[in-house]
């Protein structure tokens, strides 16, 4: 497998023409987050709205409006049952990001039915969280138009892969995602990802990582790279290496890194490793 070392960072991450207008680095639009795990998609949206994408809409729980607007007045809002104004959002996006925090009851499962039929070609699509687990629940299958981006944990992965954990190896996961059609981001303790028939492992991380919504940041970081930089598969690789490059330099005086700790630094972090 191929490194992914720092070397990424400056292929990608380009330094900000002086005519750029937010409409140049993107729409995303984020679904999850019901009621219980509004936490889920507020920490997936700071992710994307720190990462520099130019329009963040996060469509969620009503109990979420509050809470999203207090932390994060950059992101726009849209209530998950208000299907009529969801929609054109989700058609204009550049990238959809489903499933932090999503849950599994049958109103997220309508909702993830919805934004699979609604994605197309020129998107793409980070499917995370509980969607995955729906996905293999209800044999969904992936659009055939967008691009497509899994971010599973292991135990996503068997399920929406059918390869055990104690299977999974760079052969089998490799093989998985050639099926699927689809990037995969495998995260571990060496998080791997698996495109176009190549697999790639993370060279960063940290244990101070192992905390609730790490997960739900590194969506929100891989939907922002991808909605600002051309090159998809690259945006895919910058945003795992910076996702846990930014945790090791916190976790060198910390003994746990906070994923919102992560989203604050990116502006600083892409600064400093744009390309000239």
């Amino acid at each position: 497998m191929e490194k992914i070392t720092a070397d990424i960072l400056k292929q990608v991450i380009r330094k900000r023409p002086k005519n750029s207008f937010k409409g140049t680095y993107g729409k995303i639009a984020l679904v999850g987050g019901s009621k219980n795990f509004g936490g889920a998609i507020i920490m997936a949206t700071m992710a994307a709205v720190y990462s520099g994408a130019g329009l963040v809409t996060t469509i969620t729980d009503g109990s979420n409006q509050s809470s999203l607007h207090s932390l994060l007045p950059e992101a726009m809002f849209v209530d998950w049952r208000d299907e009529v104004s969801a929609k054109p959002i989700l058609d204009a996006a550049t990238v959809i990001v489903v499933g932090p925090g999503l849950g599994t009851q049958p109103y997220s499962l309508r909702l993830l039915k919805g934004v699979l039929k609604i994605a197309h070609q020129g998107q793409v699509l980070v499917i995370d969280g509980s969607a995955l687990t729906l996905m293999a629940k209800n044999n969904l299958a992936l659009p055939k138009g967008s691009l497509n981006v899994l971010t599973p944990h292991q135990m996503e992965w068997q399920r929406i892969s059918g390869v055990k954990i104690a299977d999974q190896n760079p052969e089998t996961n490799l093989a998985a995602a050639n099926k699927l059609n689809a990037i995969a981001v495998v995260k571990s303790s060496q998080t791997e990802v698996f495109i176009n028939g190549k697999g790639y492992q993370n060279t960063s991380g940290s244990p101070a990582q192992a905390v609730g919504g790490m997960g739900d940041t590194l969506a929100g970081i891989v939907g922002g790279f991808t909605a600002q930089f051309e090159d998809t598969p690259k945006a895919v690789l910058a945003a795992v290496y910076t996702h846990s490059a930014i945790a090791d330099e916190i976790a060198k005086d910390h003994y746990i890194v906070l994923p919102h700790q992560i989203s604050q630094a990116l502006p600083k972090f892409m600064f400093k490793n744009q390309s000239n």
